[in-house]
Protein backbone atom coordinates (compact mmCIF):
# COMPACT_ATOMS: atom_id res chain seq x y z
CA UNK A 1 0.00 0.00 0.00
CA UNK A 2 1.23 3.91 -0.35
CA UNK A 3 1.63 5.91 2.51
CA UNK A 4 -0.73 7.71 3.50
CA UNK A 5 -1.90 10.46 5.71
CA UNK A 6 -4.16 10.46 9.05
CA UNK A 7 -7.31 11.39 6.64
CA UNK A 8 -6.49 8.45 4.48
CA UNK A 9 -5.63 10.60 1.43
CA UNK A 10 -2.27 10.10 -0.91
CA UNK A 11 -0.29 12.86 0.02
CA UNK A 12 1.29 14.95 -2.79
CA UNK A 13 4.99 13.75 -3.24
CA UNK A 14 7.80 16.34 -3.35
CA UNK A 15 10.90 15.77 -5.59
CA UNK A 16 14.06 17.49 -4.58
CA UNK A 17 16.35 15.88 -6.91
CA UNK A 18 15.38 16.64 -10.72
CA UNK A 19 17.08 18.51 -13.20
CA UNK A 20 16.87 21.15 -16.03
CA UNK A 21 18.13 22.46 -19.19
CA UNK A 22 16.85 25.25 -20.66
CA UNK A 23 16.09 25.85 -24.44
CA UNK A 24 16.69 29.54 -24.07
CA UNK A 25 19.93 29.02 -22.44
CA UNK A 26 23.04 29.23 -24.93
CA UNK A 27 26.87 29.22 -25.15
CA UNK A 28 26.67 32.29 -27.74
CA UNK A 29 28.72 35.11 -26.78
CA UNK A 30 30.73 32.66 -24.79
CA UNK A 31 34.43 32.17 -25.33
CA UNK A 32 34.79 29.18 -28.06
CA UNK A 33 35.20 26.16 -26.30
CA UNK A 34 34.08 22.89 -26.78
CA UNK A 35 33.35 22.30 -23.23
CA UNK A 36 30.43 24.62 -23.06
CA UNK A 37 27.41 22.67 -23.08
CA UNK A 38 24.38 23.19 -25.30
CA UNK A 39 21.05 22.20 -25.70
CA UNK A 40 20.24 20.73 -29.47
CA UNK A 41 16.26 20.13 -29.63
CA UNK A 42 13.91 18.40 -32.45
CA UNK A 43 10.78 19.23 -33.32
CA UNK A 44 9.43 15.29 -32.08
CA UNK A 45 10.93 16.25 -28.19
CA UNK A 46 13.89 14.63 -28.90
CA UNK A 47 17.31 16.33 -28.40
CA UNK A 48 21.12 16.23 -27.64
CA UNK A 49 23.18 17.67 -24.63
CA UNK A 50 25.98 18.12 -26.63
CA UNK A 51 29.60 19.55 -26.11
CA UNK A 52 31.18 20.90 -29.12
CA UNK A 53 30.67 18.30 -31.90
CA UNK A 54 30.10 15.26 -29.39
CA UNK A 55 26.68 13.97 -27.91
CA UNK A 56 26.94 13.53 -24.11
CA UNK A 57 23.67 12.79 -23.59
CA UNK A 58 20.36 12.17 -25.40
CA UNK A 59 17.37 13.61 -24.11
CA UNK A 60 13.72 14.15 -23.95
CA UNK A 61 11.30 17.30 -23.78
CA UNK A 62 10.42 16.75 -20.18
CA UNK A 63 14.07 18.31 -19.47
CA UNK A 64 13.08 21.98 -20.72
CA UNK A 65 9.17 21.87 -21.24
CA UNK A 66 7.85 22.63 -18.45
CA UNK A 67 4.09 21.38 -19.40
CA UNK A 68 5.48 18.02 -20.16
CA UNK A 69 7.19 18.06 -16.86
CA UNK A 70 4.27 19.15 -15.08
CA UNK A 71 1.95 16.08 -16.95
CA UNK A 72 4.14 13.80 -15.86
CA UNK A 73 4.33 14.91 -12.14
CA UNK A 74 0.89 14.62 -12.13
CA UNK A 75 0.48 11.26 -13.70
CA UNK A 76 3.26 9.98 -10.69
CA UNK A 77 1.29 12.01 -7.92
CA UNK A 78 4.08 14.61 -7.55
CA UNK A 79 2.75 17.81 -6.28
CA UNK A 80 6.22 19.99 -6.16
CA UNK A 81 8.85 19.31 -7.54
CA UNK A 82 12.75 21.10 -6.99
CA UNK A 83 14.63 21.89 -9.95
CA UNK A 84 18.28 21.95 -10.81
CA UNK A 85 20.66 22.51 -13.05
CA UNK A 86 22.01 19.59 -15.01
CA UNK A 87 25.35 18.99 -13.76
CA UNK A 88 27.45 19.21 -16.73
CA UNK A 89 26.28 23.31 -16.35
CA UNK A 90 28.52 23.53 -13.50
CA UNK A 91 31.45 24.66 -15.26
CA UNK A 92 33.78 25.39 -12.47
CA UNK A 93 36.90 25.00 -15.19
CA UNK A 94 35.69 27.80 -16.96
CA UNK A 95 37.50 31.44 -16.34
CA UNK A 96 35.38 34.04 -14.48
CA UNK A 97 33.57 36.31 -16.25
CA UNK A 98 32.03 33.62 -18.51
CA UNK A 99 31.32 31.39 -16.00
CA UNK A 100 29.47 33.93 -14.32
CA UNK A 101 27.59 34.95 -17.73
CA UNK A 102 26.69 31.55 -18.09
CA UNK A 103 25.65 30.55 -14.10
CA UNK A 104 23.72 33.90 -14.78
CA UNK A 105 22.11 32.51 -17.55
CA UNK A 106 21.41 29.28 -16.28
CA UNK A 107 19.49 30.74 -13.33
CA UNK A 108 17.41 33.01 -15.20
CA UNK A 109 16.19 29.98 -16.98
CA UNK A 110 15.22 27.96 -13.81
CA UNK A 111 13.10 31.00 -12.69
CA UNK A 112 11.29 31.52 -16.30
CA UNK A 113 10.77 27.53 -15.69
CA UNK A 114 8.95 28.31 -12.15
CA UNK A 115 6.76 31.17 -13.56
CA UNK A 116 5.90 28.39 -15.82
CA UNK A 117 4.48 26.02 -13.42
CA UNK A 118 1.69 27.62 -11.97
CA UNK A 119 3.57 26.94 -8.11
CA UNK A 120 4.65 23.24 -8.95
CA UNK A 121 8.26 23.55 -9.48
CA UNK A 122 11.17 25.09 -6.68
CA UNK A 123 14.42 25.84 -8.20
CA UNK A 124 18.13 25.93 -7.66
CA UNK A 125 20.28 27.56 -9.52
CA UNK A 126 24.52 27.48 -9.92
CA UNK A 127 27.25 29.70 -9.49
CA UNK A 128 30.68 30.47 -10.47
CA UNK A 129 32.09 29.05 -7.25
CA UNK A 130 36.01 28.57 -8.10
CA UNK A 131 35.64 32.67 -7.61
CA UNK A 132 33.57 33.41 -4.17
CA UNK A 133 33.03 36.81 -4.59
CA UNK A 134 31.35 36.48 -7.70
CA UNK A 135 29.27 33.27 -6.34
CA UNK A 136 27.85 34.80 -3.43
CA UNK A 137 26.76 38.15 -5.32
CA UNK A 138 25.49 35.22 -7.85
CA UNK A 139 23.35 33.36 -4.69
CA UNK A 140 21.86 36.45 -3.07
CA UNK A 141 20.71 37.37 -6.53
CA UNK A 142 19.22 33.81 -7.05
CA UNK A 143 17.21 33.92 -3.50
CA UNK A 144 16.32 37.44 -3.28
CA UNK A 145 15.54 38.40 -7.38
CA UNK A 146 14.99 35.12 -8.89
CA UNK A 147 12.82 33.72 -6.11
CA UNK A 148 14.96 30.11 -6.22
CA UNK A 149 15.61 28.50 -2.67
CA UNK A 150 18.91 27.62 -2.67
CA UNK A 151 21.78 26.55 -5.51
CA UNK A 152 23.13 23.37 -6.34
CA UNK A 153 27.28 22.89 -6.11
CA UNK A 154 29.55 19.96 -7.46
CA UNK A 155 31.12 17.94 -4.53
CA UNK A 156 34.46 19.18 -6.36
CA UNK A 157 35.10 22.53 -7.06
CA UNK A 158 37.73 23.23 -9.22
CA UNK A 159 39.93 21.11 -7.65
CA UNK A 160 39.04 21.72 -4.13
CA UNK A 161 37.18 19.89 -1.22
CA UNK A 162 34.07 21.60 0.35
CA UNK A 163 35.93 22.36 3.69
CA UNK A 164 38.80 24.55 1.72
CA UNK A 165 38.95 27.66 3.69
CA UNK A 166 38.84 29.58 -0.04
CA UNK A 167 35.29 28.33 -0.14
CA UNK A 168 33.85 29.19 3.28
CA UNK A 169 32.02 32.47 2.74
CA UNK A 170 30.37 30.76 0.07
CA UNK A 171 28.49 28.40 2.49
CA UNK A 172 28.57 31.89 5.38
CA UNK A 173 26.39 33.38 2.85
CA UNK A 174 24.18 30.54 2.27
CA UNK A 175 23.71 29.89 5.56
CA UNK A 176 22.73 33.75 6.30
CA UNK A 177 20.20 33.37 3.48
CA UNK A 178 18.64 30.46 4.63
CA UNK A 179 19.64 28.94 0.90
CA UNK A 180 19.57 25.23 0.66
CA UNK A 181 22.45 23.67 -0.79
CA UNK A 182 22.09 20.75 -3.05
CA UNK A 183 25.63 18.66 -3.79
CA UNK A 184 25.71 16.95 -6.52
CA UNK A 185 28.77 14.22 -7.95
CA UNK A 186 31.40 16.05 -10.09
CA UNK A 187 31.54 14.81 -13.67
CA UNK A 188 29.95 12.12 -13.54
CA UNK A 189 32.18 10.37 -10.55
CA UNK A 190 34.97 10.26 -13.59
CA UNK A 191 38.55 10.14 -11.73
CA UNK A 192 37.36 9.45 -8.23
CA UNK A 193 38.60 5.59 -8.04
CA UNK A 194 41.00 3.74 -9.97
CA UNK A 195 38.89 1.87 -12.13
CA UNK A 196 37.25 4.31 -14.45
CA UNK A 197 34.79 3.76 -17.23
CA UNK A 198 31.49 2.27 -16.29
CA UNK A 199 29.72 0.67 -14.20
CA UNK A 200 32.40 1.83 -12.00
CA UNK A 201 31.92 5.73 -12.67
CA UNK A 202 28.49 5.43 -11.89
CA UNK A 203 28.43 2.56 -9.24
CA UNK A 204 31.45 3.87 -7.20
CA UNK A 205 32.84 7.19 -8.46
CA UNK A 206 29.95 9.26 -8.08
CA UNK A 207 29.00 7.05 -4.48
CA UNK A 208 32.66 7.61 -3.19
CA UNK A 209 32.73 11.18 -4.33
CA UNK A 210 29.35 12.25 -2.58
CA UNK A 211 30.93 10.50 0.24
CA UNK A 212 34.00 12.33 0.10
CA UNK A 213 32.18 15.74 -0.04
CA UNK A 214 29.95 14.84 3.21
CA UNK A 215 33.38 14.29 5.32
CA UNK A 216 34.87 17.54 4.30
CA UNK A 217 31.50 19.07 5.41
CA UNK A 218 31.69 16.61 8.62
CA UNK A 219 34.94 17.08 9.42
CA UNK A 220 36.55 20.21 8.33
CA UNK A 221 34.16 22.74 10.33
CA UNK A 222 31.92 23.64 7.76
CA UNK A 223 28.46 22.41 9.65
CA UNK A 224 30.06 23.50 13.14
CA UNK A 225 30.43 27.01 11.96
CA UNK A 226 27.75 27.56 10.06
CA UNK A 227 24.86 26.26 12.20
CA UNK A 228 21.50 26.54 10.51
CA UNK A 229 23.36 25.43 7.03
CA UNK A 230 21.06 23.39 5.02
CA UNK A 231 23.23 20.90 3.11
CA UNK A 232 21.28 17.87 0.94
CA UNK A 233 23.63 15.59 -0.85
CA UNK A 234 22.30 13.24 -3.35
CA UNK A 235 22.03 9.79 -4.14
CA UNK A 236 21.48 8.92 -0.51
CA UNK A 237 24.94 10.90 0.66
CA UNK A 238 26.89 7.88 -1.72
CA UNK A 239 28.39 5.29 0.31
CA UNK A 240 29.04 7.60 3.86
CA UNK A 241 25.91 6.33 5.59
CA UNK A 242 27.95 2.76 5.51
CA UNK A 243 31.33 4.69 5.93
CA UNK A 244 30.36 6.34 8.96
CA UNK A 245 30.84 4.26 11.97
CA UNK A 246 34.70 3.61 10.33
CA UNK A 247 34.92 7.39 10.18
CA UNK A 248 34.09 8.01 13.61
CA UNK A 249 36.48 5.29 14.51
CA UNK A 250 39.33 6.62 12.55
CA UNK A 251 38.68 10.36 13.54
CA UNK A 252 38.86 9.08 17.21
CA UNK A 253 42.05 7.20 16.81
CA UNK A 254 44.31 9.31 14.59
CA UNK A 255 43.16 12.65 15.39
CA UNK A 256 42.32 14.48 18.80
CA UNK A 257 38.69 14.42 18.10
CA UNK A 258 36.20 13.31 21.35
CA UNK A 259 34.36 10.59 20.74
CA UNK A 260 30.99 11.20 19.47
CA UNK A 261 32.03 14.73 18.79
CA UNK A 262 30.82 15.10 14.95
CA UNK A 263 27.20 12.54 15.58
CA UNK A 264 25.16 15.81 16.28
CA UNK A 265 26.84 16.91 12.52
CA UNK A 266 25.94 13.53 10.43
CA UNK A 267 22.38 14.25 12.02
CA UNK A 268 22.40 17.90 10.38
CA UNK A 269 22.80 16.87 6.58
CA UNK A 270 19.54 16.23 4.38
CA UNK A 271 19.91 12.99 1.59
CA UNK A 272 17.60 11.98 -1.00
CA UNK A 273 16.16 8.57 -1.45
CA UNK A 274 17.53 8.19 -4.84
CA UNK A 275 20.08 4.61 -3.66
CA UNK A 276 17.74 2.18 -5.83
CA UNK A 277 17.13 -0.39 -2.78
CA UNK A 278 14.51 0.24 -0.36
CA UNK A 279 16.27 -1.59 2.00
CA UNK A 280 19.21 1.09 1.92
CA UNK A 281 16.54 3.70 3.61
CA UNK A 282 16.51 1.68 6.79
CA UNK A 283 20.47 2.64 7.27
CA UNK A 284 19.55 6.15 5.79
CA UNK A 285 16.61 6.88 8.36
CA UNK A 286 18.96 5.63 11.27
CA UNK A 287 22.31 7.56 10.16
CA UNK A 288 20.63 11.03 9.22
CA UNK A 289 17.01 10.84 11.19
CA UNK A 290 14.15 9.94 9.44
CA UNK A 291 13.15 13.52 9.00
CA UNK A 292 16.23 14.17 6.95
CA UNK A 293 15.90 11.74 4.14
CA UNK A 294 14.22 13.21 1.49
CA UNK A 295 12.45 11.70 -2.02
CA UNK A 296 14.38 12.10 -4.91
CA UNK A 297 14.57 10.53 -8.23
CA UNK A 298 17.02 12.27 -10.69
CA UNK A 299 14.25 13.43 -13.11
CA UNK A 300 14.15 12.92 -16.12
CA UNK A 301 17.69 10.78 -16.29
CA UNK A 302 16.94 7.84 -14.31
CA UNK A 303 14.01 5.69 -15.65
CA UNK A 304 11.55 4.67 -13.34
CA UNK A 305 12.37 7.01 -10.56
CA UNK A 306 9.39 9.35 -10.92
CA UNK A 307 6.85 6.99 -11.61
CA UNK A 308 7.69 4.18 -9.14
CA UNK A 309 8.54 6.58 -5.90
CA UNK A 310 5.37 5.27 -4.31
CA UNK A 311 5.85 1.55 -5.10
CA UNK A 312 9.85 1.79 -3.78
CA UNK A 313 8.55 3.40 -0.62
CA UNK A 314 5.29 0.82 -0.22
CA UNK A 315 8.05 -2.15 -0.74
CA UNK A 316 10.64 -0.23 1.69
CA UNK A 317 7.10 -0.58 4.19
CA UNK A 318 6.10 -3.97 3.16
CA UNK A 319 9.69 -5.54 4.48
CA UNK A 320 9.83 -3.41 7.17
CA UNK A 321 12.76 -0.70 6.46
CA UNK A 322 10.36 1.73 7.30
CA UNK A 323 7.15 2.24 9.02
CA UNK A 324 4.00 3.89 7.37
CA UNK A 325 4.73 7.47 8.56
CA UNK A 326 8.95 7.28 7.74
CA UNK A 327 7.68 6.42 4.19
CA UNK A 328 4.82 9.46 3.99
CA UNK A 329 7.79 11.71 5.41
CA UNK A 330 10.32 11.05 2.76
CA UNK A 331 7.65 11.24 0.18
CA UNK A 332 6.32 14.42 0.86
CA UNK A 333 6.00 15.86 4.84
CA UNK A 334 10.05 16.12 4.62
CA UNK A 335 10.69 17.69 1.89
CA UNK A 336 8.27 20.56 2.10
CA UNK A 337 10.14 20.72 5.99
CA UNK A 338 13.89 20.98 3.67
CA UNK A 339 11.73 23.51 1.40
CA UNK A 340 10.13 26.24 4.49
CA UNK A 341 11.77 29.35 4.65
CA UNK A 342 12.96 30.44 8.07
CA UNK A 343 12.35 34.23 9.20
CA UNK A 344 15.82 33.87 11.05
CA UNK A 345 18.78 35.51 9.53
CA UNK A 346 22.33 35.44 10.02
CA UNK A 347 22.58 31.98 12.33
CA UNK A 348 26.19 31.69 10.84
CA UNK A 349 28.77 32.54 13.28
Amino acid sequence: MHPVHENGAAPAGVDIHAHHFGADVAAAGLPDDPRWPRLVTHGDGAGQIMLGDRVFRQVHAPLWDTAQRIAELDAAGIGVQLISPTPVMLAYWADAEPADAYARATNDSVASALGESGGRLAGLGTVPLPYVDRAVAELRRCVADLGLVGVQIGSRIAGMELDDPVLRPFFRAADELDAVVFVHPTDGGGGVIRRGGQPYDFGLGMTTDTAIAASALVFGGVLRECVDLRVVLAHGCGTFAWAWPRLRLGAGIFTDAAPGEHDDLVGRLWVDSLVFDPEHLRLLTERFGAGHVVLGTDYPFVAGQLDGARRFLASAVARGALTGTQAAGVLGGNGRELLRTRTRQGACR
